[in-house]
């Protein structure tokens, strides 16, 4: 079953990503081709369930941010006694997650900032590859702080700034003075962030880098990830191909001829005290 709560489409996304209803529509456009484009979400994603596995039974689990439900499903394998929610803002994510999933999984189409779930009532909250998309991570921090039971435990995965930093370097040659890679929060900003609002959190980065056989590989795959440019400032025109020959000449290439793209990993756990335990 999905459930439609209102969601504020207008809202601004701080750092140029964009309107909430573009980051919405971008990624229900690509909701068919993610699942075989999402190398590096199903890296980072298959860490937090590999660190969660074991540790404690939840009867309640929140895929936040779930998109065509890869996660949500394994996460139903992982915990089969619990309860379990894919919640996303893309209406075309939902349908296409909902498809051919076990019925006894529910679909939620909601805002992270503001998810319409009573306090106190998620085991397990798992999100992975989404608050960087957000202009507030901190409400969706404080979101997830509401809705977790005491005990219950959060694994969150984002990218930092760096992130692509070889495909950003290149426009930079190729388009001076003109955005072409979504901007990411510095490290430093983060890890701050996530310590003012749950403190005692463990917090790890890692830089992944994955290989392509072209710069315009890696454009089809961000493109068919629905994670292409979504500031403000990008050109709202078709960007001419002379400047993604430019971009191509000036990324950097292996003496084999391929090409790598590094991101900024940054995956996050907390577990939320007990009453009787207090807050450390």
């Amino acid at each position: 079953m999905t459930i439609y709560t209102r969601i504020e489409p207008t809202s601004p996304v701080e750092g140029g990503t964009g309107s909430k209803q573009s980051i919405a529509r971008g990624f229900g456009g690509a909701s068919g081709t993610y699942d075989n484009a999402s190398r590096l979400q199903k890296v980072m994603g298959d860490a937090m369930c590999a660190e969660l596995a074991g540790a404690f039974a939840p009867r309640s689990v929140l895929d936040l941010g779930c998109g065509t439900g890869w996660f949500t499903r394994k996460l139903l394998e992982q915990y089969p006694d619990a309860t379990v929610t894919g919640a996303d803002l893309s209406p075309g994510m939902l349908v296409r997650a909902s498809g051919g999933s076990p019925e006894s999984i529910s679909w939620l189409q909601a805002d992270a900032e503001q998810l319409p779930l009573a306090d106190s009532s998620v085991d397990l909250i798992f999100s992975n590859l989404m608050i960087q998309w957000s202009a507030r991570p901190e409400k969706i921090l404080r979101e997830c702080l509401r809705i977790l039971r005491p005990g219950g435990r959060l694994a969150i995965s984002t990218l930092l700034d760096g992130t692509l930093s070889e495909l950003k370097q290149a426009w930079a040659e190729a388009d001076p003075g003109r955005a072409h890679v979504n901007r990411f929060v510095p490290e430093a900003q983060w890890q701050g962030l996530v310590k003012s609002v749950m403190p005692g959190a463990a917090q790890v980065t890692e830089t992944i880098v994955l290989p392509y056989r072209s710069p315009m590989h890696l454009n089809r795959e961000l493109k068919e990830l629905g994670a292409v440019f979504k500031g403000e400032e990008r050109r709202r025109t078709v960007t001419a191909p002379g400047r993604f020959r430019s971009m191509c000449r000036a990324y950097p290439t292996h003496s084999d001829g391929l090409v790598s793209a590094s991101y900024l990993a940054g995956w996050i756990y907390w577990r939320k005290w007990l009453p009787e335990e207090g807050q450390r």
